[in-house]
């Protein structure tokens, strides 16, 4: 006896989801990080935010550097792919995309966007990596990393390793 399969839209309402962000990864002439500290959190953050629903995750980046900063940033390489498990109240896990947004040559342009953030700096790299809280702190370095050798970097969360399908 075969199993009946699900019509495609029950199939899918059945699936696993995840929520999705996505960052821009912005430097200045000093090759500092520019971090954002909202106003909502205790900590700082890359600028970026919540993926829209059936938003590409390079398009929120260009959609919330252009809120929040007041600039539009045209992207290079996807840097990290970053995988957070679920915690506490947000019952599911978070994919995150950090894309190259450059070197941003005139600070001044920028135009904090007030209701949301409570100020924007630029930070070495390691004390940016600091600033950020601990589950989050890895994409800092990752991002340098792939900057450096141009090739995208994937920050899997503390998991037990995948079965070896080898064997």
């Amino acid at each position: 006896m075969s199993t009946p399969y699900l019509p495609p839209s029950e199939w899918y309402a059945s699936l696993p989801t995840v929520h999705v962000s996505a960052c821009v990864l912005l430097t200045d002439d000093a090759d500092r990080v520019l971090l954002v500290k909202p106003n909502y959190r205790s900590y700082w953050a890359l600028p970026g935010g919540m993926v829209e629903d059936g938003e590409p995750p390079h398009i929120c980046a260009v959609r919330e550097a252009r809120e929040e900063l007041g600039l539009d940033v045209r992207l290079g390489a996807l840097l990290v792919v970053d995988w957070v498990p679920p915690a506490g109240d947000r019952l599911r896990p978070i994919m995150n995309f950090i894309f190259d947004g450059g070197t941003l040559a005139d600070p001044s342009r920028i135009r904090l966007q007030v209701d949301e953030l409570d100020a924007a700096q630029f930070w070495p790299w390691e004390e940016a990596a600091n600033m950020l809280p601990a589950v989050t702190a890895a994409r800092i370095p990752a991002a340098r990393t792939a900057r450096k050798d141009q090739q995208t970097i994937f920050l899997p969360a503390e998991q037990p390793d995948p079965p070896n399908f080898r064997d």
